[in-house]
């Protein structure tokens, strides 16, 4: 396993219940760059690349193009204090029911500690609230396969490297499109942040818990705090595990599109 990759199983999408990209605020047509025309950007479009932007960092991860034959570039667009703007577009074809890329925004642990200083991990007994906020815009040229998610990582240590195998991981999807789906069985409907959010769990060598958003949205308000003590209260988390990264991106099955996020913060404590 590659230090900044992540290996997990196809996910299946849905075949009902397709959201209409208009229900993105913001999405429009138009045309998406080519990986040379972001040669010169600020930012790559190599698997993996990096852009360190304060505490956080951003991978163009590319962790399951295996899976079909395309690209995806990235890059930032502004830091001020805690707040960062940064980008990401793609195209691609292949299985349909495969995640190709998770271009995301990086905080505290991903397989090896990349940028000091980043808050974390913390102690899932501590409470420490872990405030976000996250506007982005979906821009789409061709129908595309995809979520907009948070990626949270858990472990049973405060001390974890590379080789530190995850118990859980947490996603929190804001968006989805073109009938993608998350990972395992739907478990329940609950409220969460003013919103309302079915939680899926699944399995993959290690817990995968997927609060998946009804109706999706092109802003969040979060306290991520608050869907780690929902499954502490149902069993399914300690109180003494750790969360030890925090990702945002998305995750793409197939298509070509364009993600601008044009305000994205983490704040813990």
């Amino acid at each position: 396993m590659a230090a900044s990759g992540r290996h997990r199983l196809t996910r299946k999408r849905f075949t009902a219940g397709v959201v209409a990209l208009a229900a993105v605020g913001g999405a429009v047509a138009y045309t998406v760059a080519s990986p040379a025309e972001h040669a010169s950007a600020a930012g790559g479009c190599a698997p993996y690349e990096s852009i360190r932007m304060g505490k956080y960092w951003i991978n163009n991860n590319t962790w399951g193009a295996k899976n079909g034959k395309g690209w995806s570039c990235s890059w930032d667009a502004y830091l001020s204090g805690s707040t960062i703007g940064w980008g990401t577009n793609y195209e691609w074809s292949g299985d349909p029911n495969a995640v190709k890329s998770y271009a995301s925004s990086v905080l505290g642990w991903h397989w090896g500690w990349k940028v000091p200083q980043s808050e974390l991990p913390v102690r899932v007994a501590d409470h420490k609230p872990v405030r976000t906020a996250w506007s982005y815009k979906v821009k789409e040229s061709k129908e595309s396969v995809y979520n907009v998610a948070y990626d949270l990582w858990l472990h049973d240590s405060g001390r974890t490297d590379w080789q530190s195998k995850p118990k859980h991981e947490v996603m929190v999807w804001l968006a989805k499109d073109g009938g993608a789906g998350p990972l395992g069985t739907k478990r329940e409907r609950m409220r969460v942040g003013g919103a309302a959010w079915d939680l899926y769990v699944g399995d993959i060598g290690w817990n995968v818990y997927s609060f998946v958003r009804v109706g999706n949205t092109s802003s969040a308000n979060l306290n991520l705090d608050d869907f780690l003590q929902v499954l502490v209260q149902r069993g399914l988390v300690a109180r003494t595990d750790y969360l030890s990264g925090i990702e945002a991106g998305t995750e793409v099955f197939t298509g070509k599109a364009q993600l601008d996020t044009t305000a994205y913060s983490v704040n813990v404590g």
